[in-house]
């Protein structure tokens, strides 16, 4: 067994890795701010230390003092909205932390997964591809996808400059239990919240715009497998589908829709093409749409019945 980091391991998809890696035995070292993180997400078994990873040295003492074999770095700035108003924040988070985190691993040895965005990162132009495999040109419309490319470019630096093992995993539109019912992230959420309280879902644009949806249980297999893949490799994890918004409401059962004006930034067409994470990390997409999307729905009940209980992650339903 071994000592790993989880940077971003007190939010959704962090928390439901770290669960995974403690049941594998590891020592699991979380890294968080607890901006958008919460401590109940954390598993009891993990250390938190609550550092932001803008914090160059108290990375590098946690790096040097635990001596890792793994990072796995989920902790972004992740909000395309606040992207957009405020780009230096979304810079210093995403490029800045992530040139820590990988200033840790060198410093430790250790080898780095790091989460990207595959429909953010390839955004939408003529010729690209739909579903989109990893050799398409990335074009992002909107701050985060820029700052997402650019830590993948650090990423690959370091691979060639100093032998860092680095793999990049663009993930489509997670979604899953522990998910954010509140904020502009976690649309699958967001709706399952709507509909339990009652109210329609807000759908901004028309409602065809198309997303490549996978169930965060998937997305925590696709982190274990790519953990010792080939360094300097970049892969997309996704179920390789376009769903339109208003064919997840239709899944969700969440009612008629009301629609607002289409934002800034936003993609008409997203889906990504898995097919290398399947020949060379034997992953695919196992949980079926309905029953993921049932499974959150189900996640936000019991989060409210049970707020003060640790909010059940993949492992538990």
């Amino acid at each position: 067994m071994a000592t790993v980091v989880v940077t971003g391991g007190a939010g959704f998809i962090g928390s439901n890795l770290a669960d995974a890696l403690v049941a594998e035995g590891h020592t699991v070292h979380v890294v968080d701010n607890l901006s958008h993180g919460t401590r109940d997400k954390v598993p009891p078994a993990a250390t938190l230390h609550e550092i932001d990873v803008r914090d160059r040295d108290a990375l590098m003492q946690l790096a040097e003092r635990e001596r890792p074999r793994h990072i796995f770095h989920l902790a972004a700035q992740a909000d395309v909205r606040k992207a957009l108003e405020d780009p230096g924040y979304d810079a210093d988070v995403n490029v800045i932390g992530t040139v820590n985190v990988l200033e840790a691993a060198r410093a430790a040895g250790a080898r780095v997964v790091f989460a990207s965005t595959g429909g953010a990162g390839y955004g939408e132009y003529d010729g690209l591809p739909v579903p989109s495999p990893e050799t398409s040109e990335t074009r992002p419309m909107s701050h985060y996808g820029m700052s997402k490319m650019a830590g993948e470019g650090y990423c690959r630096l370091y691979t060639r400059l100093y032998d860092v093992p680095t793999v990049v995993l663009r993930l489509g539109n997670v979604y899953g239990p522990r998910q954010d019912p509140h904020g502009e992230a976690g649309v699958v959420a967001i709706f399952a919240g709507r509909m339990l309280d009652g109210v329609a879902p807000t759908v901004f644009g028309d409602g065809l715009q198309t997303r490549d949806y996978v169930y965060v249980g998937d997305v925590v297999a696709a982190f274990l497998a790519a953990r010792d893949a080939t360094a300097g490799e970049t892969f997309n994890i996704g179920a390789g589908r376009e769903v339109s918004v208003l064919d997840l409401i239709e899944g969700l059962g969440a009612g008629e829709p009301q629609f607002a004006p289409a934002r800034l930034g936003e993609l008409g067409r997203s889906a990504l093409d898995p097919a290398k994470a399947g020949r060379e990390l034997g992953w695919s997409v196992r949980m079926p749409l309905p029953e993921g999307l049932e499974a959150t729905r189900r996640s936000v009940e019991m989060r409210r019945a049970a707020p003060d209980e640790r909010p059940a992650g993949y492992l538990d339903v």
